[in-house]
């Protein structure tokens, strides 16, 4: 589950920093609103590729980072052992 996302200089956003609660969370607004923004920057944080017009204009360059809990999900935990990142792990999140 998604537990914040952090957003500087990525396209109109200057800095963002987003907690979301357990629970269901919709993202609703008018057109132009951003709420496209904020998909294609957790797209990154996830992998997808970047490029540089994704950054806001005048800066250098932008920062996305998001949190997941997994919860008890324990084959999640062992995956991200699998693959060195068990350190990234952090009880009761």
């Amino acid at each position: 589950m998604l537990r914040s996302i952090h957003i500087r200089d990525f396209v109109i956003v200057e800095q963002l920093d987003l907690e979301l609660e357990p629970g269901a969370t919709v993202f609703t607004g008018e057109t132009g609103a951003g709420k496209s923004i904020l998909v294609d920057a957790l797209g990154l944080a996830l992998g997808d590729r970047a490029s540089a017009d994704l950054v806001r204009h005048g800066r250098r360059q932008a920062e996305v980072s998001a949190c997941f809990g997994i919860g008890a999900d324990t084959e999640v935990a062992q995956r991200l052992e699998e693959m060195g990142l068990a350190g990234l792990i952090r009880p009761g999140k």
